[in-house]
């Protein structure tokens, strides 16, 4: 290998230019992690003449070895790389190797050095489940991700002992096993923060009626196809938005009608996300328990009041309380609560007693999230500052909340990562013991079928006793899916064509 660096120009663009190599993927992918919140332009061939900032990557095959280079220029400064390795591409290395050398140079160049190293995966769960299924002891998996991948030990130990975990849950799914999601689109207000279809109440209030009537002809005609295909609906996750944002008397219809049309004998697992604590009253939680819902999430984000009031959420870490306390009292024995680290206005001091605070409540599940700034979210213009600002407090956030859930006995049972996420670091499931969430792991994994209903939502069919995923969608927005809901009906039918091998 060789390097060197020169003297050049900075703008405020990277520019990702590859020649000979298929790359581009995962060279944007490990860009992206290293300037977030700042465009990556891809193009192709040698453009590096008049160009101030960019990331020049070249393959060439040859003998007795495929020769790569790669190049940086970044804040002035030229950097690059060269390695030859034989049979690289028929090896199946050229990503791999690729990917080395530019955590190598950008991790130089700016000073940052991801905790997840190279993996830019959504799942990395999977990764190391294939490598037991290959033999590779844990000292060894510890042993590859460290020096193949850059990972850090903490990370290292947090995906294994979060894949001993999810991968007892995917086994509890057989081929004709299959979930149901139910999407509620509304909210009280929408977060700043927020990326998902949602919509506040205020403006579609009129929609919700027409909705309700048209989501429960939806799953009437689902039920039938479940049916039909003999397949086992093991859990029923109700998301959105928040479906509590529903009157009581409209969120039972649809529960009543899941109820009515779906064999639920097999069910491990009913969650319904009363997400925000002002949208949660005695009289929902009573009909939740006593329609069966096994699960509910009680959603405070952050127990910092003026944090709330930025991002958006018009309730009360007092409210979050009393939505709790009422909860309990009425008997549910399952709650999850959601946070988010790296939120505006959030310092580490803040964030730690949030942590502090909600472990002290005792739920049985939390869900720690990493801020993720998101084309269609409020935040999106803060931009590559607001990231580099606050990069270095989110990672403090995480290792003294994982400290925290290790000293209290809250497991990881299931873990994924998202794009554009503070430090590009991670979102994890903790619970106790017996209490891990199932839907949560079957639709990150993509163990089984997960079958969806309403606006925005996506059936993702798994091949029984396969690999094979095929996606359905239903119409983005409840006034598409309102006016356009034959369609929605239509393509449902492409879940039987999909059983039968015709999709």
């Amino acid at each position: 290998m060789s390097a060197g660096t020169t003297n050049g120009w900075v703008l405020q663009i990277m520019i990702l230019m590859t020649e000979g190599c298929r790359s581009r993927y995962e060279l944007e992918s490990l860009s992206n992690m290293f300037f977030p919140g700042r465009r990556v332009a891809v193009r192709e061939g040698d453009q590096r003449t008049g160009a101030e900032e960019y990331i020049f990557a070249s393959l060439s095959q040859g003998e007795p070895a495929d020769r790569f280079y790669l190049e940086v220029l970044y804040r002035g400064e030229r950097r690059f790389l060269s390695r030859e390795e034989p049979d690289a591409e028929k090896r199946g290395l050229v990503d791999h190797i690729f990917g080395q050398m530019l955590y190598r140079l950008l991790s130089e160049a700016t000073g940052a050095a991801p905790a997840w190293g190279i993996l830019t995966g959504v799942r990395p769960v999977k990764l190391i489940s294939r490598f037991r299924s290959q033999g590779m002891s844990d000292d060894g998996i510890r042993r590859y991700l460290a020096e193949e991948c850059y990972v850090s030990p903490e990370k290292a130990e947090l995906v294994l002992r979060t894949a001993d975990r999810e991968n007892a849950i995917v086994a509890l799914s057989r081929p004709e096993s299959a979930s149901l999601y139910v999407s509620i689109p509304f909210c009280p207000s929408r977060c700043r923060y927020c990326s998902f279809v949602s919509h506040g109440i205020e403006k579609t209030w009129k929609l919700i009626p027409r909705y309700v009537e048209l989501l429960q002809r939806e799953l009437e005609e689902t039920a039938k196809v479940v049916k039909a295909l003999g397949l086992r609906l093991e859990t029923v996750y109700f998301g959105g938005g928040t479906p509590t944002a529903l009157t009581s008397g409209q969120l039972e219809s649809l529960i009543q009608t899941v109820e009515g049309c779906f064999d639920l004998s097999a069910l491990r697992e009913y969650t319904v996300e009363a997400g925000r604590p002002d949208t949660i009253t005695r009289e929902k939680l009573r009909m939740l328990r006593r329609r069966g819902v096994t699960r509910i999430s009680i959603n405070p984000q952050t127990l910092n009041d003026s944090v709330l009031e930025k991002i958006g959420r018009r309730h009360t870490t007092a409210q979050t309380m009393e939505a709790y306390a009422m909860a309990r009292e009425e008997g549910h024995d399952n709650i999850n609560m959601d946070l988010i680290a790296g939120l505006p206005g959030d310092d580490l001091e803040s964030f730690c007693h949030t942590i502090d605070g909600v472990i002290s409540l005792a739920p049985d599940n939390i869900t720690l999230h990493t801020l993720s700034v998101k084309r269609s979210s409020d935040l999106r213009d803060a931009g590559e500052a607001f990231y580099r600002e606050e990069r270095h407090r989110v990672s403090s956030m995480l290792s003294y909340a994982t400290g925290r859930f290790q000293e209290t006995e809250y497991l990881p049972y299931y873990l994924y990562r998202q794009k554009n996420t503070m430090d590009n670091l991670e979102n994890v499931g903790y619970c106790r013991e017996g209490k891990e969430g199932c839907y949560n792991v079957y639709i990150m994994d993509e163990t089984h079928t997960i079958l969806a209903a309403g606006a925005g939502a996506v059936s993702k069919l798994r091949e029984p006793g396969g690999s094979r995923i095929e996606r359905i969608f239903n119409y983005k927005f409840p006034y598409e899916y309102i006016d356009r809901f034959e369609t929605v009906l239509e393509r449902k039918k492409g879940i039987e064509a999909f059983y039968e091998g015709k999709l």
